[in-house]
């Protein structure tokens, strides 16, 4: 019974989401945005009719929805974009991820908590979600500059936030006497090691793939490959997110023979990522949550503010137009699995306080999961109606 229970939530599921596919388009509402609220109302936050079975398949789907997110974000980094935009991607990414540490910590210190706690916030507020701004930007079939730039810093900015935990996870060790002396190389060995996975699997990959079908790579083949970068990322300890990134960024500039290198995974990535969301809006603990409202709104605060001054600042530096500058940390609000993964990270090492960091975590990535894709809509909207201001400015 417990397999046809799971069947039949998860076929429920994906009809509840088709249905608020069409909901969206008619209400032009991001569709992220319903699956959110859908898996927080059917789930324990409301009326918890989610079978246990839905829940016990996340260590399946969740890995694989990211790492096929990840690998369709390395394709958007060719090195035609690279060599046209690169200098904007790589500035924005960076000063959104030094804005969100520094404004982040420095409001959570002053908020009262320790050092180390609020540095382990301000590096997980760094992570956005390349999953939710993505489906965004092709729901809403938006084109040009601004959202080649967004799809750009959203493929890099999680690699320099992983580095920035790895950093904030040894610091907060050394301050609370927790042993850290391996904890600086777990860090290095995740995003290096995810880089070498990448190359390792890229490389073959980009000459072999698409010459049973001539043009593209078969869905087997898509899933091979998929499966094979999420699989041997979890067993090594590594970042799927990473390795994903790495290895579609290698196919999609060393593959030749490609017309749509990442055609099938198009394809078929959306039902993961359906469940994704549905158990993002799932998994958040109210009563937890509200030991902690304070901080967590605080944090939720800080967060938007660090975008906004990060993105303005960034794209100030890489004189992108007036226009990109003032939307540009708006387009970079959601936020979803990588920060959820740092927090379960961090609170394995450190639990004494998991429960209020999950909670701080998980509670603002449903809030920037709710109203961050709205954000990012809106500022796709503005820019490309503007574009006659921008060449002005």
């Amino acid at each position: 019974m417990a397999s046809a229970d799971l069947l039949i939530a998860i076929g429920i599921l994906f009809l509840a989401g088709l249905a608020l596919d069409a909901v969206g388009r008619h209400m032009h509402v991001p569709r992220v945005t319903l699956l959110i609220l859908l898996g927080a109302f059917v789930g324990p936050p409301v009326l918890d009719m989610l079978p246990s079975g839905v829940d016990g398949t996340h260590d399946l789907y969740a890995p694989t929805a990211l790492t096929m997110v990840a690998f369709l974000l390395g394709g958007s980094l060719h090195s035609d974009t690279l060599r046209k935009h690169g200098r904007a991607i790589i500035v924005v990414s960076l000063s959104v991820v030094f804005a969100s540490v520094l404004i982040v910590s420095g409001g959570m210190l002053l908020a009262g908590l320790p050092l180390g706690f609020a540095l382990m916030l301000g590096a997980i507020a760094a992570a956005t979600d390349p999953a939710a701004t993505r489906d965004v930007i092709v729901q809403t079939k938006s084109t040009g500059q601004f959202s080649t730039n967004v799809l750009g810093i959203v493929a890099i900015d999680d690699a320099w936030g992983l580095l920035a935990f790895s950093l904030a996870i040894t610091l907060a060790g050394l301050l609370t006497g927790t042993a850290a002396d391996g904890a600086l190389m777990e860090g290095l060995w995740e995003v290096g090691g995810a880089i070498g996975l990448g190359l390792l699997i890229g490389l073959p990959s980009a000459y072999l793939t698409g010459r049973i079908k001539p043009g593209e790579p078969t869905l087997i083949e898509a899933l091979g490959i998929v499966f094979l970068c999420s699989g041997l990322a979890l067993w090594l300890d590594l970042s799927f997110l990473l390795t994903g990134m790495v290895c579609g960024t290698v196919i999609v500039n060393l593959a030749r023979h490609h017309d749509q290198p990442f055609h099938e995974i198009e394809r078929i990535e959306w039902p993961f990522m359906l469940l994704f969301f549905v158990m993002a809006g799932a998994s958040l603990e109210l009563d937890a949550l509200a030991e902690v409202s304070g901080i967590a709104l605080a944090y939720i605060a800080l967060r938007a503010i660090s975008r906004l001054v990060g993105g303005w600042v960034g794209g100030t530096i890489a004189r992108l137009p007036r226009r990109e500058r003032r939307y540009m940390g708006l387009a970079l609000m959601p936020q979803a699995g990588v920060a959820i993964g740092m927090a379960l990270v961090a609170a394995d090492k450190f639990p004494e306080i998991a429960r209020p960091l999950l909670a701080i975590t998980i509670g603002g990535t449903i809030a920037f999961e709710v109203f961050g894709p709205l954000l990012t809509q809106f500022a796709l909207s503005k820019v490309t109606g503007g574009q006659a201001d921008d060449a002005h400015a």
